[in-house]
């Protein structure tokens, strides 16, 4: 059932807890049903003892049925907090031999424990989980690095420290604030970058991880203005009667920008060109070229005189009886990426450094020798022994203790994803199936091939599935609204648990794909043949098979969007650069393109892993 917006002016009171207070930050976003005269905090219900999710997602309140929450109240007004002395206590602490119960507001308050992984324990405030100092560490003040106040470095609840930095230390709602806003796949210590040993602690000290894109990946077009290309004439005196902004393209007037930095331009009548092909360079990048050394004697008297005419001039003014020639050979080519930069030894590259998100490819260059090769070859092979050795032991950590599935055999996907998303899942149980769209009976069937039916359903399900795109040896695609849903970890976490339980590998998987899932995207090297895209083939074929430079220029040049767009510009001096322009396309679309399914997806695997 969705959320009912019709919602009492009254401010009422949560059926758990008995308080008014709306702050999702605290107790969770406070939900109003006024058809079922019914107010809960998210966390109430979430942490409530006597509860379990039984329904779908969309059924009731995320999976709470609203007979199973009438219920849980009823079991809650027998018992009295006991801080509040009130009744209505629905959590209790798991220590053995402990009979405290408490509201939820109450227990944060008291500075209980609430850890939201797992069986969702709660602890009360003489059980609960305490950060361990050693006794000869000094104590003092430092810095939160997240609202960059001093917090007193002390074993107390509202303070925590990194486990993972011997110097970093935290408000505990600092972090909390953090969590809520990073989500989990983008929360991590703020000095080292840890995500998993960081996680765990925050999770075991009582930190709300939710299972959530960032917010600022969720703001639709928040990146949009990165895609703009620069159009504006900065000579200094513009021959366009129209304006420096006016950009007519295949005429005089289109906009040609600077090859190197991409952040300058000209009208091609602006700075006498005759063609667009003709590069073109800004007067900042020509004077770098020139103290770097790769410019000509003739070059250099050229640049200088320019300079001694008229030093304040932003950028040099040609000669309209000499057309602007590039400084190195005739056939440079397009904008020069920031790698390229780098190996040059040219300044800009701080100003043109990736982002984060794309510096991923910089490792996945070809250009290593034999030797290194070789002995990347070697490491593979003994991570691909080390892969089958940990399936083996993963298969010895199952239990007798049995997980039931409902599985509807013609809604595999939903049924099996309702499942996985039980709270009382876990990887390390024996799963037992229970298929329930027979036609005369319920069939309940403990057996393996039962079991490997179900897993066989699954797999090709998701063979067949958005989240995978190619023929038939497939690679990941790009789904945003799956990405948005964490569809790409849930799938990460069946086909995991497949190969656990004894269920059908993922036969349909690429070789470019297993690699970059086992040995990192950083050690994959991906092929044509991982191209879905029919334009984007016939794209880099076009590339690949250029047989001159004039023709290869001229492919670049018709789909000069598309290389800017995937960050693949670079100079083109001869021939032989082709393949470094067809390995960064391959790289872009194969891997970084899909970079954040990818990492869903091992996040998975690493998951079911621990």
């Amino acid at each position: 059932m969705s959320k009912n917006n019709n919602v009492d002016i009254q401010s009422p009171f949560c059926v758990l807890c008995g308080r008014t207070d709306d702050c999702p930050e605290k107790y969770g976003e406070k939900r109003t049903y006024v058809e079922y005269n019914l107010t809960v905090h998210y966390y109430c219900l979430l942490m409530s003892s006597g509860i379990w999710q039984r329904g779908e997602e969309d059924e009731g309140v995320d999976g709470f049925l609203i007979t199973d929450i009438r219920k849980e109240v009823n079991r809650a007004a027998k018992l009295k907090c006991n801080i509040c002395k009130k009744k209505g206590a629905s959590i209790g602490c798991v220590a053995p031999k402990c009979k405290r119960s408490y509201h939820f507001p109450c227990g944060i308050q008291k500075e209980c424990i609430f850890q939201f992984m797992e069986d969702f324990r709660s602890y009360c405030w003489e059980h609960k989980p305490v950060q361990k100092f050693p006794d000869k560490e000094s104590r003092g003040t430092s810095q939160c690095t997240i609202c960059l106040d001093l917090v007193e470095q002390l074993p107390v609840y509202t303070v925590l420290k990194s486990p993972c930095c011997k110097n970093a230390w935290f408000h505990r709602e600092c972090l909390q604030y953090q969590a809520l806003s990073a989500g989990i796949f983008f929360f991590r210590c703020t000095v080292c970058n840890n995500k998993d040993k960081f996680q765990k602690e925050m999770l075991r000290m009582g930190i709300h991880i939710p299972e959530k894109d960032a917010s600022w990946e969720l703001e639709e077009n928040a990146y949009q203005d990165l895609l703009q290309c620069y159009q504006h004439c900065d000579i200094k005196r513009c021959l366009c009667k129209k304006g420096r902004d006016y950009n007519e393209p295949d005429s005089k007037w289109e906009i040609k920008r600077c090859q190197c930095c991409g952040s300058r331009g000209t009208h091609l009548a602006c700075s006498s060109m005759k063609s667009w092909e003709q590069n073109w360079e800004c007067m900042e990048c020509r004077s770098i070229f020139a103290k770097s050394g790769n410019y000509s004697k003739q070059k250099k008297r050229s640049l200088a005189t320019s300079e001694k005419t008229d030093g304040t001039c932003l950028l040099e003014e040609p000669s309209p009886k000499c057309p602007r020639q590039s400084p190195g050979s005739q056939h440079n080519f397009l904008l020069q990426s920031p790698k390229i930069m780098c190996q040059n030894n040219l300044s800009p590259c701080s100003r043109l450094e990736l982002p984060a998100s794309h510096r991923v490819t910089m490792s996945l260059s070809p250009l290593m020798s034999n030797r290194n090769w070789s002995l990347s070859k070697k490491h593979l092979r003994k991570e691909r022994r080390e892969v089958s050795n940990i399936l083996k032991e993963l298969k010895l950590q199952v239990n007798t203790k049995t997980t039931r599935l409902n599985i509807n055999a013609e809604n595999i996907w939903n049924s099996a994803l309702k499942g996985f998303r039980q709270r009382n899942f876990s990887p390390t149980n024996t799963i037992e199936i229970k298929f329930t769209n027979c036609k005369n009976r319920s069939k309940t069937d403990t057996s393996a091939a039962s079991k490997h039916h179900f897993f066989q359903l699954l797999m090709l399900h998701l063979q067949n599935s958005s989240l995978f795109e190619g023929t038939s040896a497939k690679n990941l695609s790009f789904d945003f609204q799956a990405v948005k849903e964490n569809l790409y970890f849930e799938a990460g976490k069946m086909i995991a648990v497949s190969l656990v339980h004894g269920g059908p590998s993922p036969g349909f998987f690429s070789k470019t794909l297993f690699n970059c899932l086992v040995y990192g995207p950083e050690n994959v090297k991906p092929a044509l043949e991982d191209v879905a895209d029919v334009d984007v083939a016939k794209t880099i074929k076009m590339i690949k098979y250029a047989n001159s430079l004039s023709s290869l220029q001229s492919t670049i040049h018709d789909c000069y969007e598309f290389l800017a767009a995937a960050g693949c510009l670079r100079p083109i001096t001869a021939l032989c650069d082709k393949n470094m322009l067809v390995n960064d396309i391959l790289i872009h679309h194969v891997i970084k393109r899909i970079i954040s399914p990818l990492e869903r997806q091992i996040f998975a695997v690493l998951n079911i892993k621990d």
